[in-house]
This record gives C-alpha cells, structure tokens and sequence, in this order.
C-alpha cells in the first residue's frame, strides 16, 4: 500500500461524508427552521412527509464521518471534543428533540403544537451548533502537545455565532427550494415567494463571513491574498448558481432552484477546504499529523469500502421510490 496515501483516501472519504450531510440533512433542518412561518397546518403537514421518509437515512452520513474522524484522525477527537463539547451537545440534543417529532407529531392531537415545536427548535438548534462548530474551526483552537488548552465557552465567538446564523439561513434556503420541488398549490407559491428573501440573506452573511474570515486566520488570508490563484473560482461559482436560483425560481422552475442551491453549497464547501488544506487541526496539525498509524487506516478503509456504495445504493433507490409531489392529505406511517 506503499504507493497509496491513505491519509489523503481518508480525508476524501470523510470530506465526501460531511458534504452529503450537509446536503442530505440540511434541507429537512431548513424545513424545520421554516416552520413557524408556515401559510397553515396543511403546509406543515406536506413539510414533514416531504422528507419523513428520507430523514433518518440522511443521518447516516453523519455516523459515517464521525466513525471515520474516530478511527482515521484521532487527534481531531482528542482536540475537538473537549473544545467543542457543548456545541456538539447541543447539535446532537436538537437531532434528538427533531427525530422524536417526526414520530410524535402524526401520532398526536392534543399536543401537536408542543411537537411542531420540537421539531422547529431542534432543527433550528442543530443547524445553529453546526454553524457554529464551523467557524470555530475557521479560527482554529489552542494546542499544546497536541491537547486542547482553551476553555468550555471558546467555540462561541461572534465569529462562531454569525456561521451559525449563516448555516441557519442556508439550510433555510435549501429547504425552500426542496419545498419548491416536492409540493404545488399555494404551499409552492408560498416557497417561490420566501425563497429570494433567503437567497438575498444568506448572499448577505455569507458576504459578511468571507470578508471577516481573513482577519481570524491568518492561513487564509495568506492563502486567498498571497497571490491570485485558482481558489478564487470558488466564490465566482457559487455567485453563478445564486443568480441561477434568482432566475429559476423567477421563471418558475421547480428542480434546477435545488440543484443550483446544492451547487452553492458544494463550491462555498471546497473553497472552504482548499482555505485550510492541509490543516486538520487549527492551526498547525495537518492530516499526517493527525492520522492513526497506517495498519489501522487500512483495516477500516476495507470495511468503508464495501459500505459506502450500500448506503448510496438504498439512499438512491428510497429517493427513487419516494419522488414526486406531495400532497395534501398524504400520511407518514
């Protein structure tokens, strides 16, 4: 395996995990967080059994990327842990309070307003700890003999907390446009008509995130500024496919609004990357520095590999069997 670096398959394979979270998963928080502004209860009940069916298998890439920090990065547990206890807490407690409302709320009469608001809390929570998780990692942490010195409260920064609101409106926008696809009537309408507020809000903290990013790292600024390179098609890419989906959805597409809103998400997410590469561990442990020894990253790669393409297969065939509208009237079960 010498003329393999595992490390690097390792950071490819979680990188593509974390990516197909925040894909997977960040539509069905964005319904979530939209929630309480929902037109009527029908629009809550199309919201839900939008996603119900797909939810908890979207999830699955979150065990996937965790599992593979564990075992092929295990300095990144030791460091992010006790740095980020609290706000991994609070996105595991949101994932919590949300998975119990899909199953409560159908199921209840009298308290259904009590579960409307699990799920719009936990969503909302959960997408803010993971926010906020993010630029806590932009900013990176203090190590020492690579363990983390800092205090509990050092993740939350006005920094971490702009990231977080910025995922909170991002996801928004995802579950907009996922709204736009999978309903019709005046619940669509509704989507079309919130869905630029969100584009134009979340082109506006991300604005504001990206100019303050250099001023908290010093690595990114050198990376962005030391010379014009590449990376810059990054951000012109994810402007192309926010104009795509102003024009889609003025023109009233229903698909490509999603689509171009995934392609947002994937090139911010690369730029991210290529911002920090190598580092793993802010802000000087890179992937080499951070990875198990190379028995042990072969031994899980083999179990990965068989996997991944069964959970591509059945997360494709459920997406499959569950396409299409949805309607009014249609039950989770």
């Amino acid at each position: 395996m010498e003329m393999f670096d595992l490390t690097l398959i390792w950071a490819f394979i979680i990188g593509f995990g974390i990516m197909m979270y925040v894909l997977m998963d960040g539509f069905d928080l964005g319904l979530g967080i939209l929630y309480p502004f929902a037109p009527d209860e029908d629009a809550r009940d199309v919201m839900m059994n939008s996603v119900a069916p797909v939810w908890d298998g979207n999830e699955t890439w979150l065990v996937l990327g965790g599992a593979g920090l564990l075992g092929a990065f295990p300095l990144v547990y030791s460091v992010f842990l006790p740095a980020l206890y609290i706000g991994v807490f609070l996105m595991l407690a949101g994932l919590i309070f949300r998975g119990v409302a899909f199953e409560f709320r159908f199921k209840s009469r009298r308290n259904r307003r009590w579960w409307n608001r699990a799920f719009c809390w936990g969503s909302a929570i959960a997408a803010f700890a993971q926010g906020a998780v993010v630029g806590a990692y932009i900013q990176g942490f203090p190590v020492e003999n690579f363990a983390y010195v800092g205090g509990p409260f050092d993740w939350l920064t006005p920094f971490s907390i702009l990231t977080g609101l910025g995922l909170m409106a991002g996801y928004a926008l995802l579950g907009a446009t996922w709204l736009i696809l999978k309903s019709e009537g005046h619940i669509q309408d509704w989507a079309y008509k919130i869905t630029p507020m969100l584009l134009a809000l979340v082109l506006l903290v991300f604005g504001i995130i990206s100019i303050w990013t250099p001023f908290v790292n010093p690595l990114v600024w050198e990376r962005w500024f030391g010379n014009i390179q590449l990376i810059w098609i990054f951000p012109f890419l994810a402007l192309a496919c926010a104009f795509i989906v102003y024009r889609s959805v003025k023109t009233r597409r229903e698909g490509v609004p999603f689509l171009a809103t995934i392609g947002i998400y994937v090139f911010t997410y690369l730029g991210l990357i290529v911002s920090k590469w190598p580092v793993i561990v802010p802000p000087n442990y890179t992937l080499w520095d951070a990875a198990s020894a190379p028995e042990s990253q072969l031994f899980l790669l083999i179990g990965v590999l068989f996997v991944i393409p069964i959970i591509l297969t059945y997360t494709a065939w459920t997406y499959w069997v569950f396409r299409g509208k949805v309607r009014v009237g249609d039950g989770y079960h």
